[in-house]
């Protein structure tokens, strides 16, 4: 009965306008995700700050986009 259930279920949404189908497929997402921990997000947004304000400062070290690929390419290859 179940699978019945989730073949209908499946043929309606896939009917859905493209919006429509998004939204539906982020609230399932949503609901898999565990209960948002309200101490990270806010921790979160403080280092974001934080980080912008050094930019705003001029006191980051900033790096290009080149330089940042082939960071993580050595990270991920184990160099």
């Amino acid at each position: 009965m179940a699978t019945e259930i989730l073949r209908k279920l499946r043929s309606e949404a896939l009917m859905l306008p493209e919006t429509e189908r998004a939204e539906l497929a982020h609230e399932l997402i949503k609901s898999l995700d565990a209960p948002a921990d309200t101490d990270v997000a806010d921790a979160w947004d403080k280092e974001i700050l934080r980080r912008l304000a050094e930019i705003d400062l001029g006191t980051a070290k900033l790096i290009d986009r080149d330089e940042f690929r082939r960071r993580m390419q050595a990270r991920l290859s184990g160099r």
